[in-house]
Order: C-alpha cells, then structure tokens, then sequence
C-alpha cells in the first residue's frame, strides 16, 4: 500500500519517515520529495508498506500526529493522474 504523508518539517528526512512507520509493521520504502531547483524537502513524502493491515493501522495512528512541531496528515495516496495538456497546444490541432 502506497501512504502520503504530508506538512512534513522541512527537517524530516528519508529514515525519520520511515522511523515513523516501522513501528506499525514493514517498511519497503520511505521518501521524503525534495525540490529539483533547491534541493530542500517539498514538506510531504511517501511510504510503502506491503501489508495493506499494517498500513491502515499506520494511517489511522500517525494522522494529526505532532513530527517535528507539526501535525502531519497522513492518507492513502491515490494513484498518479495523467496531466492534461494546457495551453496553445492542448487541442493536438497544429
């Protein structure tokens, strides 16, 4: 199961995260989404875990859990949308 953890410290790392999670159960991956440009955390990240039990119990415990100072939201995350094409192009009509 795919879990999306947001308004992360900006201090949290890739193995805080997966600190957070591993009490609940495996950990397959942890990480935190850093800025190309800046190379500084995004402030949310995502987890793995392959037992989807596990996992829900690790959601329903961490959601409005204080990390760092903050309350960090935490949910199932959903699946990657296609981007729509905008602007000039979006019709494909040349």
């Amino acid at each position: 199961m795919n879990i999306f953890v947001s308004n992360l410290s900006f201090n949290i790392q890739d193995e805080d995260l997966e600190g957070f999670f591993t009490e609940f159960g495996t950990v397959t991956s942890a990480k935190v989404i850093m800025d190309r440009n800046t190379s500084q955390s995004r402030g949310f990240g995502f987890v793995e875990m392959p037992n989807r039990e596990e996992a829900q119990k690790a959601i329903e415990a961490l959601d409005g859990a204080v990390a760092d100072g903050r309350a960090v939201r935490v949910s199932e995350a959903r699946p990657k949308e296609d981007k729509k094409p905008s602007g000039r192009f979006a019709s494909n009509k040349w």
